[in-house]
């Protein structure tokens, strides 16, 4: 059976096992719309948490981010996994005894402010929309390759499927259809990588396999790649850096608290019964995202070394581009691989000189076409191409629920109309996400970057806005509602500019302003990291804002002292 049958195949089949558990699972109220009932087991509710976590950019891009960057790209495998343990430890338990529904339900009551609870909807909606645009370029690239279609196409029907099990599920769909999807990305990211460390090393086990030495050879895999790479110009690849130190550590603990201020994982652990669990489910999402993420690095550089050895090989001559192999030509047709013959000789010259080097390669397809390039399997390419959307479509549907609770939980039922029945606040909520998977398609259409670089931004913007905010409601009682709300806006504020500044308004390239300024002008810091000093704004304006404005009330200093007494909790409160 030919690639193009089975992968339609596979894909079809799981896109009705979706559709099928949103049926069985749609929500009837807006406790089961925005917490699945409020009852999910917690290793459940961890396996549907690292599906959620797990996103396009974790399962497409990082791999590929680490093939090209080496160690440097380093920083998104601690980031993303540091920031995880300070979610488990220092909010998960904590916001789930606090009983709501929301993150800016939490803000607007420890902060005792409607204004509070506002600005934190439009920091969440800001990230959120921004983080879904790299879901949306992972569905588009994984449909644009495997079921042969083209980039927007590939998009509209993933935004149908998401359509389909988020609006009628909401929380007690997503969750279910997140254990399957779980399920189908790790299977398709962790099979291929074991084929092809026994290819190359002999070895199953890709993290083994990543230190040991190629098959009937003494040269280890790294001494190999970076021999290969260093050859052509590269870098070396086990010693390259992403910039300087500072840049490192900005850029890493950017991604570390902007993963633990992230709305769409911290709602995971409204939806099971005790603090107790939400604690117990963090280790186990823990545990389930560390078999990816420790098979990743693997990945990484096994993708590239087989990569440079397909366009590179061991005889020294480049590839005649008459000759290329047909993984080459499929995902030709795509748009992300590219040959610009600038000598007219027929040759592919892939080389780090960008007037000489004629092979352009988008990040982004490493991790969907080494499969091709080890000529593995189709069943094992069909899968990968299953798992890369699975990996796309379960966080865009919790990115999404994170939208739509904003809108119709916390501005139209918080803030607006808060008598509104619990039918007509469920339809809101409805017609909420469709509208936020209406606007994510069409940001999805041009997105601003690659697509673990799209969700690095996003990652800042929660880490400067919602995570500061989360961490001095639940440890200081003296940060007030005036406070606060300075701080978010402070911190959203000043990484928007630095962004902006960068990018382009609304990451459009024609709208930069202060060019004369020049690039990582602040201490050599790049965009994608500025999070972290957006954070630092954040959380000294709100400490002098508070210092000198009226204190905050004894309630609420009861209220926060309730929170962190590690006694009981009760259910999430209905509303």
């Amino acid at each position: 059976m030919d690639l193009k049958t089975i992968t339609y195949l596979v894909v079809g089949a799981t896109f009705v096992l979706y559709i099928g558990i949103a049926i069985w699972a749609r929500a009837g109220s807006t406790k089961e719309f925005y917490v699945a009932g409020g009852g999910v087991n917690p290793i459940a509710n961890g396996m549907a948490t690292a599906a959620d976590w797990m996103s396009a950019a974790s399962f497409i891009s990082m791999a590929g981010l680490i093939a090209f960057m080496g160690y440097g790209g380093s920083v998104f495998l601690m980031g993303w996994t540091g920031g995880y343990v300070l979610l488990a430890l220092l909010l998960a338990p904590y916001l789930r005894k606090f009983g709501k529904f929301t993150v800016p339900e939490f803000v607007g009551e420890r902060f005792y402010s409607n204004t509070a609870r506002v600005v934190a909807v439009i920091c969440l909606i800001i990230a959120s929309i921004t983080y879904v645009i790299g879901q949306m370029k992972g569905v588009g690239v994984a449909f644009g390759r495997f079921l042969e279609v083209d980039y927007d196409t590939g998009l509209y029907i993933g935004m149908t499927i998401v359509f389909l099990y988020a609006v009628m599920g909401g929380m007690k769909g997503i969750t279910y259809t997140q254990i399957a999807q779980y399920c189908v990305l790790i299977l398709a990211y962790t099979i291929p990588a074991v084929f092809i460390s026994l290819q190359l090393t002999g070895n199953p086990l890709p993290q083994l396999g990543l230190g040991g030495t190629m098959t009937g050879t003494d040269q280890y895999l790294l001494d190999r790649l970076d021999q290969v790479v260093t050859e052509l110009g590269f870098t070396e690849y086990t010693t390259s850096v992403r910039g300087d130190t500072l840049n490192m550590f900005v850029y890493t603990m950017s991604l570390m608290i902007g993963t633990a201020g992230l709305p769409h994982v911290i709602i995971r652990f409204f939806t099971v019964p005790k603090v107790r669990d939400a604690r117990t489910s963090a280790g186990w999402a823990l545990f389930f995202i560390a078999i990816l993420y420790t098979t990743a690095p693997a990945v990484a550089a096994m993708a590239r070394l087989n990569l440079m050895d397909t366009v590179n090989p061991a005889s020294g001559q480049n590839l005649a581009y008459d000759e290329r192999p047909d993984w080459f030509k499929n995902w030709e047709k795509t748009g992300l691989l590219g040959f610009d013959d600038k000598n007219n000789d027929g040759k592919i010259q892939y080389t780090s000189n960008s007037a000489t080097n004629e092979l352009k390669v988008d990040r982004d397809i490493m991790v969907l076409a080494n499969p091709e390039i080890a000529k593995l399997p189709n069943w094992v390419i069909a899968l990968v191409a299953a798992g890369g959307l699975a990996a796309a479509l379960s966080t865009a549907a919790g990115l999404l629920l994170a939208i739509s609770s904003a809108v119709s939980h916390d501005l139209l039922k918080g803030v607006l109309r808060p008598s509104i029945s619990e039918k007509n606040e469920l339809l809101a909520s409805r017609i909420a996400m469709a509208v936020a998977i209406g606007l994510a398609g069409y940001l999805g259409l041009n997105p601003p970057g690659f697509a673990a670089g799209t969700v690095a931004l996003a990652f800042g913007l929660a880490a400067s806005s919602i995570f500061p905010a989360l961490m001095m409601g639940i440890f200081s009682k003296t940060i007030n509602k005036e406070g606060a709300i300075a701080g978010m806006i402070a911190g959203i504020s000043v990484t928007l500019f630095y962004v902006f500044q960068h990018k382009g308004i609304l990451f459009v390239a024609d709208w930069k302003f202060l060019q004369d300024w020049g690039s990582n002008w602040f201490f050599g810091i790049e965009p994608n990291a500025f999070g972290a000093i957006g954070a630092l704004f954040n959380f000294g304006v709100a400490y002098l804002v508070s210092r000198v404005t009226e204190e905050t009330p004894q309630e609420v200093k009861d209220l926060v002292e309730h929170v962190r007494v590690p006694t009981g909790a009760g259910d999430a409160q209905s509303h």
